[in-house]
């Protein structure tokens, strides 16, 4: 009989990818995407994790906080995004107020997110106090990504962006946060603006990935916001961001050059005119 070559393209990356990883020590890249053409570039350049930020409410939007992205924002997004992807796991947030009232809310409005967008799971901030909904969310099929350390969706309880865990209270609850999330069964937990020697701690007591940011090298992987690191937000400058391209000043030259030759009639030539 003759054999029929693979066609199916390359392998997805799953919840049992991710756990495979991290037992073999293999370290998880993961960047946000909002839209088509980033996730097929990111896909492209061989990322594990795409995740669809609420962050979009301020790199995308040009809000201050991420306080005022909607369910209905989020998922238009997401859509976008996995159209993009072969390989990589989409993951969406869950933005504020779409599961902090009840548990059945982030039930239901995980549930609208996986159905109408495709995507690969969910992320909701917060630890102990979500563990009922995780659960509800994972037991329905759902993979569910935590998110512990410095939340957004609660800068105003917070006050500012400064790091969470410092004191030995806080680094005590969120060793807890972070245990909760794994037995409520979260497949992964997001670490944010931690201490390194917390992230340390909390990762070699999980046996779910701890995904870094602002959280020192020794987690299982590390996400960044995508316009930070290819430096397309010029105004956003901490300490974790590394810069990968400085493309807003690319673009801005880019466009200037491109002004000039229309002022000047040098644009289109003949060659690239009808």
């Amino acid at each position: 009989m003759k054999q029929v070559s693979d066609i199916s393209g390359p392998k997805r990356i799953t919840t049992r990818t991710i756990a495979e990883m991290k037992r073999k020590g293999q370290p998880i890249a993961c960047l946000t995407a909002y839209d088509f053409i980033t996730s097929r570039l990111l896909d492209r350049a061989g990322i594990d994790l795409v995740l669809v930020g609420d962050s979009l409410g301020m790199v995308f939007q040009g809000q201050e906080t991420t306080i005022s992205v909607t369910l209905d924002e989020m998922i238009y997004h997401a859509k976008t995004v996995v159209r993009g992807v072969d390989r990589a796991m989409v993951i969406v947030d869950m933005p504020f107020m779409s599961y902090q009232v009840h548990a059945d809310d982030g039930f239901r409005n995980a549930g609208r997110v996986m159905k109408e967008t495709g995507a690969g799971g969910v992320k909701f901030e917060g630890g102990e106090r979500i563990a009922e909904m995780v659960h509800k969310v994972m037991q329905a099929g759902i993979p569910v990504m935590g998110h512990i350390g410095l939340t957004p969706q609660s800068i105003h309880q917070f006050g500012g962006y400064q790091p969470r865990g410092v004191s030995p209270g806080e680094a005590k609850q969120l060793l807890r946060d972070a245990k909760v999330l794994e037995e409520a069964g979260a497949f992964s937990v997001v670490l944010e603006k931690i201490p390194g020697v917390l992230a340390t701690k909390i990762t070699k007591s999980l046996r779910i990935p701890t995904i870094g940011i602002g959280a020192g090298i020794h987690c299982d992987g590390q996400v960044l916001v995508v316009s930070d690191m290819l430096g397309l937000y010029e105004d956003f400058n901490p300490r974790f961001v590394r810069k990968y391209a400085h493309l807003a000043q690319a673009i801005q030259e880019s466009v200037s050059g491109y002004v000039k030759d229309v002022k000047a009639g040098k644009f289109p030539s003949k060659e690239e005119s009808y």
